[in-house]
């Protein structure tokens, strides 16, 4: 775009959600929500084809909210999306909006129980946030019914055809109006996703946002050979090895996330979590403190790091494996900036190279591995049996040390001893009228 738009005002978004947005600490508009919001507003089909951490959730929600009909009962928006953490991040951000305008919301997944769910949707929400498999049993238990719903949003696609949900799509999308508008959000675009895009929309524009650009070259990228079991170790081993002034712990999940941040805060590092399920307040304050370096280790979910530019992150570790290459550099990209060098190490198990290999493929480069792991056990072997030889050499010292002492003592006593013999003799003489000669 030759004009850059700085402002949610220029995009006409409404006072109110203006307001909390800002209240969100968001002031500026992304590349993909400048480009993505405004083709979204004429109702046609569109795919927008942008990677994780660019802003694609308001994205498409602030076009959606400007359409919502809040005095009407109807489900009049479905956002699907491939996991339960996307599907609360996504709640999360819709509620906050909602109470600007008065839109109602929900998130629908599975692992809740479904009884719960179906009371809540007695409250007729106007926006659906949920995950395929969920929702296809609602729809099955005829528990939801879009018949009526005219928007529907497909977020990471590619990552939903990953994960084998392209079939529980297209059997939600059949049962939806035909003059429904379908936005599709996808990293990449896969001969499948093209397919489904051509069976179901209409005269669909295609919307690139050029993936950001940051250069590996400042970063030594490794891998290292783990297990689950050990996982947690090595992490330990590698930070006391290579101290990190900040460093950055890349997790799936939240769960996840919270389990490792706790593990770690156990064992004394100066680590916390940032994840979806924080609060604003919450999320401010662990950032704050890992800018200002009173946190050494911050442990994310690739969600919550969106966008995340930190001055004097030294090293990210990829605890669990990056699902694809933008994730990969999306992490990565969080060291080595501004022309200071990085440390990127990803952690891999041997069902994990598959996926690796394609990461190289994507970065057109050979991640080397980093045979630490065996060097540093040797190293601390060896160390350990320097400080051995160490302890026994001072204690040897200190034993000589008392002995020398003790034979000078010793030697003292017995002069000592000598002189008052010697003392004793002359005034016996001197008693017997002998002068004793020196």
């Amino acid at each position: 775009m030759e004009n850059k738009i700085t402002s949610f005002n220029e995009l006409r978004v409404s006072e109110g959600i203006c307001t909390v947005l800002a209240q969100m600490g968001i002031k500026e508009p992304t590349p993909v929500q400048a480009e993505a919001i405004p083709a979204l507003r004429n109702g046609r089909d569109t795919i927008v084809q942008a990677q994780t951490g660019t802003g694609k959730t308001l994205a498409f929600l602030l076009p959606l909210y400007d359409k919502i009909k809040v005095q009407a009962d109807n489900i009049q928006t479905l956002i699907l999306t491939p996991t339960r953490e996307l599907t609360l991040q996504i709640a999360k951000v819709a509620a906050q909006l909602g109470k600007a305008e008065g839109v109602r919301s929900l998130a629908i997944y599975g692992g809740q129980d479904i009884e719960r769910q179906k009371q809540k949707l007695g409250r007729e929400p106007h926006v659906i946030i949920g995950t395929p498999g969920r929702i296809l049993d609602h729809m099955r238990r005829r528990t939801i019914n879009f018949a009526t719903t005219n928007r529907i949003v497909l977020d990471e696609a590619d990552e939903m055809l990953r994960r084998g949900f392209l079939e529980d799509v297209e059997q939600i999308l059949s049962t939806m109006a035909r003059d429904r508008q379908i936005m599709l959000f996808s990293a990449t675009m896969p001969d499948k996703i093209k397919a489904l895009a051509h069976r179901y929309m209409t005269d669909f524009q295609h919307v690139i946002i050029k993936t950001e650009n940051i250069t590996l070259d400042n970063i030594q990228q490794r891998i290292v050979d783990t297990v689950e079991d050990s996982k947690l170790d090595k992490l330990c081993e590698l930070i006391n090895e290579q101290n990190p002034y900040l460093a950055m712990v890349f997790c799936s999940t939240r769960s996840r996330v919270s389990q490792v941040a706790m593990a770690l805060a156990r064992r004394g590092y100066l680590a916390d979590e940032l994840h979806g399920e924080l609060s604003q307040l919450q999320r401010t304050n662990v950032l704050r403190k890992f800018r200002e370096a009173k946190l050494q280790i911050l442990v994310t979910t690739d969600i919550a790091a969106r966008g995340l530019d930190i001055e004097g992150v030294t090293h990210v570790f990829n605890y669990d494996m990056p699902r694809d290459t933008e994730s990969y550099i999306h992490r990565i990209g969080r060291t080595g900036r501004a022309g200071q060098q990085g440390v990127a190490i990803t952690f891999v198990n041997a069902r994990q190279y598959s996926q690796l290999r394609r990461i190289e493929a994507g970065i057109k480069n050979h991640i080397q591995k980093d045979v630490s792991g065996r060097s540093l056990a040797a190293r601390l072997k060896r160390e350990k049996r320097e400080r051995e030889l160490a302890a026994k050499r001072a204690a040897a010292e200190k034993e000589q040390a008392k002995k020398a002492k003790s034979r000078y003592a010793n030697r003292k006593g017995a002069e000592h001893k000598g002189r008052n013999s010697r003392s004793r003799r002359m005034r016996d003489r001197a008693k017997n009228g002998v002068r004793g000669r020196r």
